[in-house]
């Protein structure tokens, strides 16, 4: 058993403080923001994440929470990074809450490792070491130790992971925190700092370019009368590509691939280097959610002034609250920008996107959301729009124009039911 800190009490630090209990190890978690550590200390969650509140709840003993860095850092042996980076009108990375806890570690003599869960472009684990060498902090090594937890999943991601990078240039320090995850029996690629830091980037620079090149031929199909349904199955069965992530849809969003991919593409740039595959999977992804606008034309006509449109789904995907870069918030603008009402309906990432949206309406559910709707466009494949009675929702629709952002509904049902209904990559003629 270890003792930990983490600093950061969002997604992954949540996850993380959570699942190291979980592993028997003694955590406190650091967070600048008072409610929420309030809220924590009451027992709550402060994020939508599935199984967490379970998780925290049963590790009550070992997980404690604070706002007060000499309390955080009191007796700990391990600091673990979690703070966000998000990106900056340059496109890089923001570090200054990764800065500003490092300008918080306490001065005292006594060993300890700071370990850097957050995302950080290649080299800040090295001006790190500088800066600890600087401040004469000769009683902190450093670890690079990315997380790679997918929201809806991270705590089975974190659990049984793939893998567990350990990225530090002391062979006893990789050891050390490679011991934190024994109990998972994963596999640890131990590897030197800048190499661990280039292994988060890359991973989901290459998933954010799957998902770019599977829009692209879903676009293609569109107009040669391919369905990008089979097409990614046949190219799935290749063991080369594998099916993961070969889904056709309106653009992928969240808090890692549109700011690790941009950021990469910065980083390369910055050393000179233009990222041309990058500048395109970006590029491809910002245009993909504005096709649903002509989707919509198509069906209903180029004015869709005074329409209502239904969206169906606001989070960036299903089983997280998180609507960061979510295709509905870019998809919800522009409709509103072409002069159309539009309702929304989420299980759960509505109060997260009132404040980011105020001028659409939220419904209380997606029935109440489809009401007297002129077209529904599916957004995100909560279940229960799969399953919904679609045969009600005809009936309460005053035009029948739906458009699968995902490709998750059953076209050919909802054809037969009367809908006039439109996929990603599906010919109209097979559906």
């Amino acid at each position: 058993m270890s003792r930990l800190t983490i600093i950061g009490a969002g997604y992954v630090g949540l996850v993380t403080a959570a699942c190291m209990a979980e592993l028997g190890h003694e955590v406190t978690g650091l967070d600048i923001d008072a409610e929420r550590v309030r809220l924590l200390r009451e027992g709550g969650v402060p994020i939508y994440e599935p199984g967490l509140t379970e998780l925290i709840a049963k590790n009550r003993e070992r997980l404690t929470f604070t706002t007060d860095p000499a309390v955080a850092h009191e007796n700990g042996e391990f600091t673990f990074l979690c703070v966000d980076t998000p990106p900056t009108y340059s496109g890089d990375a923001d570090l200054s809450r990764v800065w500003k806890a490092v300008e918080d570690l306490p001065a005292e003599n006594g060993g300890r490792t700071l370990v850097t869960k957050s995302t950080v472009p290649v080299g800040t684990g090295r001006a790190i070491q500088t800066e600890l060498v600087r401040r004469g902090y000769g009683h902190v090594s450093y670890c690079s130790n990315p997380e790679f937890l997918r929201e809806g999943t991270a705590i089975r991601d974190f659990m049984h992971p793939d893998r567990v990078v350990v990225g530090s240039d002391d062979l006893g320090v990789q050891e050390r925190v490679a011991a934190l995850y024994g109990p998972l029996e994963a596999p640890i690629v131990k590897t030197d700092v800048s190499s661990a830091e280039m292994i988060k980037y890359a991973s989901n620079a290459f998933l954010a370019t799957k998902i770019s090149f599977i829009n692209e031929i879903a676009n293609v199909c569109e107009v040669t009368g391919a369905d990008v349904r089979t097409v990614a199955y046949g190219m799935g069965l290749d063991e080369r590509i594998g099916p993961h992530f070969l889904q056709a849809g309106i653009g992928y969003g969240g808090s890692c691939f549109p700011k690790d991919v941009s950021a990469l593409k910065q980083l390369a740039g910055n050393s000179g280097y233009h990222f041309q595959l990058l500048t395109a999977v970006l590029e491809v992804n910002e245009l993909q959610k504005r096709r649903v606008i002509g989707k919509l034309k198509r069906h209903l006509g180029d004015r869709l002034h005074g329409l209502r449109i239904a969206l169906l789904g606001l989070a960036f995907k299903p089983n997280t609250d998180d609507i960061r870069e979510a295709s509905a918030i870019v998809l919800a603008s522009r409709l509103l920008a072409e002069g159309a009402e539009v309702v929304a309906y989420d299980p759960v990432a509505m109060p997260n996107t009132r404040a980011l949206l105020p001028a659409i309406e939220y419904a209380g559910s997606a029935a109440e959301a489809l009401a007297g709707a002129d077209a529904c466009v599916l957004v995100t494949e909560w279940p229960e729009f799969v399953h919904l009675d679609w045969a009600a929702a005809k009936e309460a629709m005053r035009s029948t124009v739906v458009i699968d952002g995902r490709n998750a509904l059953d076209g050919d049902t909802l054809r037969g039911l009367g809908f006039t209904y439109e996929g990603i990559g599906i010919p109209v003629a097979s559906v």
